[in-house]
């Protein structure tokens, strides 16, 4: 063997080491697990037209990770936040996924709260084996997208047909008019739903009517529904359509309110829609019942009043709570922060309870929690502005 074949070997071999040594360093297993943090992402709004969701789910992934850092932390290490805005942008949402994977090594990320840019991200997340815990998507083909892949909230396929079966026999609702916004998601896969419980329960259509994300005149869908005897708009889109297609309601002469899913739940319904949105419903899968004899519940809604000028939490919030909190628990079980390991403790779950209830994740990953709350916009007591009361409690069995 000559000199420079020796030379060569030795290179090799150093090359080696050094690689091997960079890569155990780096190994997807370990991320966000630095010697002193255990970092987990939020992927949400925080300005744009959905960005009501993300600081709500936002408040309440802090709130979670306070309580646990005075605890004492998690495996000895603090938890922190990793934070973006994807602007409420389809566009940005990988981009911000992608950052928190691989520039902040996260070992897990909440989010998004909409049911679209969940379906963006989740593919990123299952790619890099990353768990992905969604805090508020309710629409289908999110978790189908791989087992790394959960959420915690009340989901439509469960919600939607108990509601309707409420408005059929409680309120006596024979007709309704069915509102899609044909660019979003989570109203598509909604309307859906609907219209097979509304088959279901003898309820009839008597016009559906399409719009759009972002569209602010609604005058020609809402003339379409002036001809037609119904008792009730099902409106599956967002709350800030919602709210301005209700004051055209109003602006026509007619009288009915709405129902819809928890895309509605946001006080920017009633700041855009005024008086017009009073009576109108919006499910979720959690609400600050005074009478609820859940401590967790009691000291979180305590809390979050604390901070938030007296106001109360709504199912952002809590879900972004228990979402951070059901990822604590699978670490700490588990004993370990890679997402490879912990990941089978979180499928695990059941009869976890957290702030929004109890649940159980199925084999699918879907949770199952009940009841689903009926809320309806009223006028404060002071008569100072409007507020979301509790119309209904409806229980919610799995098939």
């Amino acid at each position: 063997m000559n000199k420079k074949l020796i030379s060569l070997i030795t290179i090799l071999i150093f090359s080696l080491v050094v690689l091997t040594g960079c890569g155990s360093s780096d190994t997807k297993g370990q991320q966000g697990a630095s010697e002193d943090t255990i970092k987990i992402g939020f992927l949400g709004a925080k300005t744009g037209s959905h960005a009501s969701y993300g600081i709500e789910t936002l408040k309440g992934m802090q709130m979670a990770v306070e309580d646990i850092n005075a605890a004492g932390g998690l495996l000895g290490k603090e938890v922190v936040i990793i934070e973006d805005d994807h602007g409420s942008k389809n566009s940005e949402a990988s981009t911000v996924t992608d950052k928190l994977i691989n520039n902040n090594k996260v070992v897990a990320i909440v989010g998004d709260p909409t049911t679209g840019l969940t379906k963006i991200a989740a593919p990123i997340a299952q790619q890099n084996q990353v768990v992905l815990l969604s805090a508020g998507a309710v629409g289908t083909g999110v978790v189908e997208i791989g087992d790394y892949i959960f959420r915690d909230t009340l989901l439509d396929a469960l919600a939607a047909p108990a509601v309707t079966k409420y408005c059929a026999e409680e309120l006596g609702w024979k007709k309704v008019a069915l509102v899609t916004s044909i660019n979003n998601d989570y109203s598509v896969g909604l309307s859906k739903i609907f219209k097979n419980a509304l088959d279901k329960y003898g309820v009839e259509i008597v016009t559906e009517q399409q719009i759009k994300d972002g569209d602010t005149n609604f005058s020609a869908q809402v003339t379409n529904l002036a001809s037609k005897e119904f008792d009730g708009i099902v409106f599956t889109g967002y709350y800030t359509e919602g709210g301005l297609f209700m004051k055209e309601v109003r602006k026509q002469g007619m009288d009915q309110v709405l129902v819809g899913g928890d895309g509605l739940l946001s006080p920017v319904l009633w700041e855009m829609g005024e008086s017009a949105v009073e009576g109108s419903m919006v499910y979720t899968g959690f609400a600050p019942d005074p009478n609820t004899d859940n401590p967790k519940t009691k000291d979180f809604i305590e809390k979050y009043k604390a901070n938030n000028d007296n106001k109360l939490p709504d199912m952002f919030s809590a879900q972004g709570y228990d979402a951070v909190m059901l990822i604590a628990d699978a670490i700490k079980n588990s004993e370990s922060a890679d997402p490879k390991v912990f990941r089978d403790s979180l499928a695990q779950t059941k009869d976890w309870h957290g702030v929004t209830g109890t649940i159980t994740i199925r084999e699918n990953r879907e949770p199952i929690k009940s009841p689903v709350y009926l809320l309806e916009v009223a006028p404060t007591a002071d008569g100072s502005g409007r507020e979301w009361k509790i119309k209904a409690a409806i229980p919610v069995t799995a098939e």
